[in-house]
């Protein structure tokens, strides 16, 4: 009878802290903790689904041990990257090989049927979208902002107009900070006078907008299998984090522990059940006058900076649930 052990940890070759937070607490619990670095799929991975009339069986390969389906017991989807190719590759291939090479991937994935998942591809892919969540959380008793999606700049300039000018935009896809921070994140920005002048690219490329909310601070809640993790942080002497926190320079701001009222709380942990999660990094704003509204959850969402700054076992209550 095969052992069913392994705990696999979907990450990247950069990633650092986290996953070996969370391999450790897998460790404790007495299962076998295997890093999987998606980008290194398929030049240095090998993948292998296969199935008859009797079963279905994949089998991954990653330095040299050999890992069967019927071993996995859980799954952290922590972070699936664009497969690494080789840099010669004629580029005639290298968009085939790119699309098959992720394909598979995620029907890897997806064919672990048997196992535990944090979170199912199909379950995140759902979640991400923005106007869902919105919905679910005013649904759970949240207060969120006033809020249009669109590509019509008439629709924009009219919705502005009601807000008195004070509304920002972003972009639909989740986009979450780094602990080492990256170029390419799109980050929520004021939309300006002049701004108004040049929506032309609206157009082919549709964008949430809201209205401003007043901050006192804001929060990261990290939600893992019902329990919340609070960290607190105050951006608004930031000229640069005044709107988006991520934008602030790391001298400017710091990570304190938050607490999260009773009721925000419920509602929080209904609004994560409607969305079938079991980890999402919630973000909320504290208004001056104490009341919290909800913004987003991003189903990867990164915790890495809050249980190093904060000491919060965030790692191992991961661990926990994918072991339970």
């Amino acid at each position: 009878m095969v052992n069913r052990d392994r705990v696999l940890l979907v990450t990247h070759s950069r990633d650092a802290f986290t996953v070996d937070r969370v391999a450790e607490g897998v460790a404790r619990r007495g299962a076998r903790p295997l890093r999987v670095d998606s980008d290194r799929f398929p030049t240095e991975l090998s993948l292998s689904m296969e199935g008859d009339g009797d079963g279905f069986e994949s089998t991954l390969e990653v330095d040299h041990e050999r890992v069967s389906s019927r071993e996995v017991r859980a799954v952290w989807r922590r972070r699936v990257w664009t497969p690494r190719l080789p840099d010669d590759l004629d580029g005639a291939f290298r968009e085939g090989c790119a699309r098959e090479s992720s394909t598979t991937l995620m029907a890897w994935l997806a064919s672990l049927t048997e196992a535990r998942h944090i979170d199912l591809p199909e379950r995140t892919r759902t979640a991400e979208d923005k106007a869902l969540q919105l919905r679910l959380a005013r649904d759970a008793g949240l207060r969120i902002p006033r809020t249009i999606v669109t590509n019509d700049p008439a629709r924009v300039r009219a919705f502005r107009a009601t807000l008195r000018g004070e509304m920002v935009t972003k972009m639909q896809t989740a986009l979450s900070q780094s602990m080492g921070g990256s170029s390419f994140f799109v980050h929520t920005s004021v939309v300006r006078d002049d701004d108004l002048d040049d929506l032309d690219g609206l157009r082919l490329c549709p964008m949430i907008f809201q209205e401003r909310i007043e901050k006192r601070h804001e929060l990261r809640v990290i939600y893992v299998a019902g329990a919340l993790f609070a960290g607190l942080i105050d951006a608004t002497q930031s000229a640069g984090g005044q709107v988006d926190w991520r934008m602030a320079k790391p001298d400017e701001v710091r990570w304190q522990r938050g607490e999260v009222p009773d009721g925000v709380a419920a509602a929080l942990r209904a609004m994560m059940e409607a969305l079938g999660l079991a980890y999402g990094a919630i973000d909320l704003i504290v208004t001056p006058q104490g009341e919290h509204v909800f913004l987003e959850v991003n189903p990867g969402g990164e915790w890495g900076m809050i249980e190093r700054d904060l000491g919060y076992p965030i790692g191992d209550a991961i661990a926990a649930a994918l072991t339970r």
